[in-house]
């Protein structure tokens, strides 16, 4: 420091004084943003000759150059920047050896801090590659392969089958070309073998998923014979499967033992399935023996659920008793790896935890849990119903060890179900009595258990129409669990037929707010707004039925009923026209289509459909005649024979059916078949006027000699019905006299007197044509002609028919309900009530 000598300055105090003046020749961060600077770069501009020095004849100026000793002048260059370590406007600054660091205590003008260098703007965009060069289509053309495997798998997510189909088959063909193409470049060692294995097996799986199973297997064999493929073998599983669907299981059989031996016992999951398969296609097969040595080595190995109900199918095939046992002891000790229930019921009051089962209560893993165990659930009750009757001498034996077993095994609620499915068995059987007795026991059990079997004891109580004990049974399920919608229903029911329609509608109403989705309560709701007369409620309620079930032919019904009530048969027609797409076959409803269309005045088609109806049940007696009154108006005699010789068959007490075959064959002109239809009529019902008075006319107009006997009969019997006719005018006025003094003598009503029955003089029928017992119904009928008409008719008068209609329409009923516990032994909610209530 004694040899370093400071440039002498203005400012002798402070020795760094214009140390950081900003001079901007020396900026050069904006060096980018410099005009001239960038066209001095890019052009000559910069290397133009020097300009000429101010101080003629010196080479930098003329400037005198200062020393240590003196003071520094600044030297110009050729463009005119200083020297470093120049002073700038005359002031000093000191020689130091030491470089600055950079910092400053003062701010630089024009200077801002960006250590990043992001003020100089956006980076310049990359350099596009050349596309031409054969690597480089090569790799565009590998990227679209991927893409088309890709939407192939998508298109087979969203079930588009074949548009999966063709993206597989179009990235079959570009990966060709791409090995094409690498062979050309002399690049085919670099062939991407991932890529041809990825198109074909994803061909492969679409041609199986398209059920093109020939082509499925040939893309299969490509890659199994291919040995530069690794694993290839386990391929053969899939082709075993595609051989399983045509039924070939003999190939089936083979090729999973193929892929079985490729396998490793590293891969013991994917051996157990091969063998489980193997298992099922023996059972197909019919050779229960194998398929039993399949099934024990994975029950020994892995057991699940699935091998153990099929183990005990096929003992139960064979008929082994013992067996059967074991396999079921074996399927209710199968692990299902799932948590405990309580897990998800929350222990204390802590917020964060509560907070964390509620998340966790009805996620995807405990909603999978939830269906492991009711699959678990399902197999071990069918099991359990399947050999119950083989493995003991009752089935009620075979029912009680099952039970026994599962009391002792981690299924243990199941034993109540087991229990309730016994009773069930019983009914199938037609005994009532141990079905009754067996859910009794339930009674004292818990309320789950108790509503249930309360609720099938009220259904069973309701069908045999005891309603006290179905009421009875109806409140113990509802005092059970009042949310129970099938003790509601059932409670219902005991109310309707008692002909308390508001307090049943109140029950069917709360089944409902307990369940929504409870038809047999909106059904009955709908039938009992019906008999209130609220038609449009009942409509209603139907009409949300039909959103929920669509094909029910009920439910359709009585729309078509409801709207013929409301006087809208184009409504009625439509809706039958519907029924009648489901039913097709439905006499009753192709005959209540005919009647709607005669009464609109469309003949044609009520023939038609009354045509129909008579096909599929030739023995309805109105559409019978209908079919006959229409034929002979329209002067069709002959045909209408055909179907009163029907009606004959059908009620041969009715004499009205013989005397019409009589009146056909005598309007048609063949007097000599009438003639003797008449007869016949006469030798079968004497005292019948009408056949007397034709037989007399025929014979007269034919010039028989049995006309005078005929007529001397007709006399007898129409005396007889005189005789008849005025004592029972007799009767009726002294029973009336005896009932106005009894009335006024002692104020007392008499007893009720029973009316004679319903006699048919009128129309020529004798008291000898009784008729059947059955549903009394009033039948509009051209009548037979009077004795003043002997060849024609003109009048319709009322002819009282009565007759068993046995396929009457069994549709305004309230469905019962009990309570459900198994897949298959269902009678709870659907067929509910054979009894056919009074309308």
């Amino acid at each position: 420091m004694e040899n370093v000598h400071l440039v002498p300055g203005e400012e002798e105090d402070d020795l760094y004084t214009g140390y950081n003046d900003y001079n901007p020749t020396f900026d050069s961060e904006d060096l980018h943003n410099d005009v001239g600077f960038q066209q001095a770069v890019r052009t000559s501009h910069g290397r133009r000759p020097p300009m000429t020095a101010k101080y003629p004849g010196t080479a930098i100026g003329g400037r005198p150059i200062g020393t240590a000793y003196g003071p520094r002048i600044p030297v110009g260059t050729a463009m005119g920047r200083p020297m470093t370590g120049a002073v700038q406007d005359g002031a000093a600054r000191p020689m130091t050896a030491v470089r600055a660091a950079g910092y400053s205590s003062s701010i630089a003008r024009g200077s801002v801090f960006d250590p990043l260098g992001q003020s100089k703007g956006p980076a310049p965009p990359l350099e596009r590659q050349n596309e031409d060069t054969p690597e480089e289509k090569i790799k565009i053309l590998e990227k679209k392969v991927n893409d088309l495997i890709e939407e192939s798998c998508l298109a087979h997510a969203r079930g588009d089958l074949q548009l999966s189909l063709e993206k597989a088959k179009e990235a079959g063909r570009k990966e060709r070309a791409l090995v094409r193409q690498r062979e050309q470049t002399g690049t085919a060692d670099h062939i991407n073998l991932d890529l041809t294995y990825s198109v074909l097996f994803n061909l492969a799986n679409q041609y199986a998923n398209n059920d093109m199973y020939t082509e499925a297997l040939n893309t299969y064999q490509v890659i199994v014979r291919n040995k530069m493929f690794n694993n290839a073998g386990r391929l053969k599983v899939n082709m075993a499967n595609i051989y399983f669907k045509q039924k070939n299981y003999t190939k089936a059989i083979k090729f999973y033992r193929m892929a079985l031996d490729q396998i490793s016992n590293a891969h013991n999951a994917m051996r157990i399935k091969i063998m489980q398969n193997i298992g099922v296609v023996f059972i197909h097969m019919g050779q229960y023996s194998d398929a039993i040595t399949s099934f024990e080595y994975i029950m020994s190995e892995s057991p699940n659920i699935k091998t153990g109900f099929n183990l005990i199918l096929c003992y139960y095939a064979i008929g082994d008793r013992e067996r059967m046992k074991k396999a079921f002891q074996k399927l209710i000790c199968v692990p299902l790896g799932i948590d405990d229930e309580d897990k998800y019921i929350p222990a204390n009051d802590d917020p964060h935890a509560n907070m964390v089962i509620e998340a966790i209560k009805n996620d995807k893993l405990h909603q999978m849990e939830r269906e492991r165990k009711a699959l678990a659930e399902k197999y071990i009750m069918t099991s359990a119903k399947l050999i119950a009757p083989a493995i003991e001498s009752s089935f009620a034996a075979g029912f009680d060890w099952c039970v026994d077993m599962v009391k002792g095994s981690q299924y243990v609620e199941l034993a109540n179900d087991l229990e309730i499915n016994k009773a069930i068995t019983y009914l199938r059987q037609r005994d009532f009595k141990q079905a009754v007795e067996t859910l009794k026991m339930f009674e004292k059990k818990d309320s789950r258990v108790k509503s249930a079997a309360a609720t099938n004891l009220s259904f069973l109580y309701f069908l045999e129409k005891d309603y006290d004990q179905a009421d009875r049974y109806a409140e113990l399920a509802m005092s059970a669990d009042r949310y129970n919608p099938a003790a509601l229903i059932n409670k219902g029911n005991t109310v309707f037929v008692k002909e308390d329609y508001e307090k049943a509608a109140e029950f069917y109403k709360e089944a409902l707010r307990n369940d929504s989705s409870c038809t047999e309560a909106l059904y009955n709701l709908g039938l009992t707004y019906k008999r209130l007369g609220r038609l449009e409620e009942a409509l209603d309620c139907f009409l949300k039925l039909h959103a929920i079930l669509r094909n029910s032919a009920q439910v359709m019904y009585q729309l078509a009923n409801l709207y013929e009530m409301l006087e809208d048969p184009h409504q009625a027609i439509e809706w039958l026209m519907q029924l009648t797409s489901v039913t097709p076959t439905d006499a009753q409803v192709l005959a209540k289509l005919g009647d709607l269309y005669d009464n609109e005045g469309d003949k044609s088609q009520a023939f038609q459909y009354y045509y129909e109806s008579y096909r599929y049940f030739p023995s309805n007696i109105s559409v019978i005649e209908w079919l006959g009154a229409y034929y002979i108006d329209t002067q069709f005699c002959e045909k209408a024979i055909q179907y009163f010789e029907r009606a004959t068959l059908i009620q041969p007490t009715q004499v009205k059916w013989q005397l019409m075959v009589a009146s056909c064959y005598r309007r048609s002109g063949n007097y000599q078949k009438a003639l003797e239809t008449y007869k016949d009529i006469h030798r079968k019902f004497p005292e019948n006027v009408e056949c007397l008075r034709f037989l007399v006319r025929l014979c007269t107009d034919m010039g028989l000699k049995e006309v005078q006997d005929y007529a001397t009969k007709l006399k007898k019997v129409e005396k007889m019905k005189e005789i008849r006719e005025q004592r029972v005018r007799s009767g009726r006025e002294s029973s009336a006299r005896g009932r106005r003094e009894g009335s006024a003598g002692s104020g007392s009503s008499s007893s009720p007197i029973n009316t004679p029955p319903l006699r048919a003089s009128d129309s020529g029928q004798s008291n000898h044509g009784t008729s059947a017992k059955g549903e009394r119904i009033s039948v509009k009928l051209k009548t037979l002609p009077g004795s003043n008409e002997p060849y024609e008719a003109s009048t319709q008068q009322e002819i009282d028919a009565s007759y068993v209609d046995p396929l009457g329409p069994q549709m305004q009923r309230p469905k019962t309900a009990a309570k459900k516990h198994t897949e298959e032994d269902e009678f709870a909610d659907e067929e509910l009530g054979d009894d056919l209530l009074p309308e």
